[in-house]
């Protein structure tokens, strides 16, 4: 099978035009019950084709002159975060679950997708005040860890520079955020594949199948 093949036709975009968004087509179906987020997007960063035109895609509306630092949210936002933070030549800093770092922590509680309440920690001091901090998770459902986040950020003196994720589904917290920061999403608001995630069911789910993100 070719790397054509494989991305279902799209073109990586230094080889010419490719499909808008093509590699949405990768993400996963939950198949483990309602404990489990509903779907998960993994399978787009083992291909690097995928990978690699995500994260340029999310860069190409970032201004690294308005950053002074990536923050990713444990677990899965430090892989979108990391891969951003190189390409703008910034730090990657994590924000990590409680009871996670070796060092005086921050913590901030929040309630999570689940209903679940949870605590996150960040490294005290992190930054210097003032200091410009992106905020990355790999899907915002409900907005709660995001919440926690500036809630650490805030309580260092920093200042929420932006949002990053490959998407935000649309409700009351959500739209907050985008009232009052920069967000930055894969899944752009007013398409069909918003409406789609905000349902929480992709009509790709119908065709996924595992091999089209297989590494070449």
């Amino acid at each position: 099978m070719t790397r054509d093949q494989k991305n279902n036709g799209a073109e990586r975009a230094d080889k010419g035009p490719r499909d808008d968004r093509w590699y949405f087509k990768l993400m996963a179906p939950n198949t483990k019950g309602e404990k489990f987020a509903w779907l998960d997007p993994t399978s787009i960063y083992i291909n690097g084709a995928a990978f690699s035109d995500l994260l340029d895609d999310l860069c190409a509306d970032l201004d690294p002159d308005s950053i002074d630092v990536v923050a990713g949210l444990d677990a899965m936002g430090f892989v979108l975060a990391a891969g951003i933070a190189t390409r703008l030549n910034r730090g990657f800093l994590p924000i990590r679950k409680a009871g996670k770092l070796c060092v005086e922590t921050d913590a901030a509680s929040f309630t999570n997708y689940s209903g679940r309440e949870q605590s996150m920690e960040m490294r005290l001091p992190a930054f210097a005040a003032g200091t410009r901090v992106l905020l990355v998770d790999q899907w915002v459902e409900t907005g709660g860890t995001m919440h926690g986040a500036v809630q650490l950020v805030e309580q260092q003196q920093g200042q929420v520079a932006g949002m990053v994720a490959i998407v935000m589904e649309e409700n009351e917290r959500t739209d907050s955020y985008r009232a009052q920061y920069p967000c930055v999403t894969a899944i752009t608001p007013g398409t069909e594949w918003q409406k789609q995630a905000n349902s929480q069911y992709l009509e790709s789910f119908k065709t996924y199948n595992p091999a089209m993100a297989f590494p070449v």
